[in-house]
C-alpha cells in the first residue's frame, strides 16, 4: 500500500505531533478508586464505539500526516475481543514504527504471546499495590494481584520490554510501599514509574479506607526523596519511549525509576507530542 504524505500534525506551539493513543474500548474490569467514579451511569453502547476497520482507517490518515507511535489504552484495552488481530492490522499501516500498550495486566498472561507475535514492541501494566488485599480494595473488579504479576512475567517472558510498571502514589493510602517497589528496581530488574494521583472534583472521590481520597495526593519529588534518603543519590537513566516520565537509577540497578508530575511539573503538558 502507498502512503500519501499530507502536512504533519504541528499545533501553535509549533509541537510536531507524531504519537497518536488510540481507546479501544471505555469498558474495563477494575473499578479503581481513583477512576471510576461511584456516580459511574455505564458504558457506550457498543454502536457507538469505533471498529476495527474505523480504527485501521484513522490510523492509516494520521500516518500519513506524520505519525509514527501509537499507544492502544481503553478501558481495558485487553477485554476488547480480538484486539491482537488490531495490532496486526495497526502493524501493516505504512509508516507506523512503534505500537505499545497500557494494560491492567490481569488478562496478560493470557495474551502476551499473541500480542507480541501480532507486532505489539511495549507494554506499560498498572499496579499500585504490592500487597493482595490492598489490591483487591484499591481495583474493585475481577481479576487477582497474581494474575498482575503473572502478566508482567508473561510480557517479559516473551520480550515486550521494557514493562514499565505505572503505580498511582497516594498519601496514606499505598505510599508506604513505595521503597518496595524501588527495591524491585534493583532485585528484579523492574521499571517502575510513580505518578501523582490527578485531583478529580469532590462528588466524584472514592470510597478508600473508609474515606475519600482528599488528601492523598503525594508530589513525585517527596517520593524521590524518600527512596533516595534509603538508596542514596538517583542516577539519570534513559528508556525507550516519548512520554512525560524522568527517569533515574538506583545505583547498580538493572531497573529505574520514574517519576510523572502531572501536577507539580511546571508546564508539564509543554513537551507533549501527543
Amino acid at each position: 500500500m502507498t502512503m500519501v504524505i499530507l502536512p504533519v500534525l504541528q499545533d501553535r506551539f509549533q509541537r510536531v505531533h507524531k504519537y497518536l493513543r488510540i481507546s479501544v474500548t471505555d469498558r474495563c474490569n477494575f473499578r479503581c478508586v481513583y477512576c471510576m467514579p461511584t456516580t459511574f451511569s455505564g458504558f457506550l453502547p457498543r454502536s457507538q464505539v469505533l471498529t476495527f476497520e474505523e480504527i485501521a482507517r484513522v490510523v492509516r490518515v494520521a500516518a500519513g500526516l506524520g505519525v509514527s507511535r501509537l499507544k492502544v489504552t481503553g478501558g481495558e484495552p485487553l477485554v476488547r475481543r480480538e484486539l491482537p488481530a488490531l495490532i496486526r492490522s495497526l502493524r501493516s499501516a505504512p509508516g507506523i514504527e512503534e505500537i505499545t500498550m497500557t494494560s491492567n495486566g490481569v488478562l496478560l498472561a493470557r495474551y502476551a504471546r499473541e500480542l507480541k507475535d501480532a507486532g505489539l514492541d511495549r507494554i506499560n501494566v498498572s499496579l499500585d499495590t504490592l500487597k493482595p488485599e490492598r489490591f483487591d480494595r484499591l481495583a474493585r473488579g475481577t481479576g487477582t494481584w497474581q494474575d498482575v504479576l503473572a502478566g508482567i512475567e508473561a510480557a517479559r517472558a516473551v520480550g515486550l520490554e521494557p514493562v514499565k510498571i505505572n503505580v498511582v502514589s497516594m498519601r496514606g493510602v499505598n505510599d508506604d510501599e513505595a521503597l518496595d517497589f524501588a527495591r524491585l528496581t534493583v532485585a528484579e530488574g523492574w521499571h517502575v514509574r510513580f505518578i501523582e494521583l490527578m485531583p478529580f472534583p469532590e462528588e466524584q472521590n472514592q470510597d478508600c479506607h473508609g474515606g475519600g481520597l482528599d488528601g492523598a495526593y503525594l508530589p513525585t519529588d517527596e517520593l524521590r526523596a524518600r527512596i533516595e534518603a534509603a538508596y542514596g543519590p538517583l542516577e539519570s537513566a534513559e528508556l525507550p519511549g516519548n512520554g512525560p516520565a524522568r527517569y533515574f537509577r538506583v545505583p547498580g540497578a538493572a531497573g529505574s525509576i520514574g517519576f510523572i508530575s502531572p501536577v507539580s511539573e511546571e508546564h508539564f503538558c509543554a513537551r507533549c507530542n501527543r
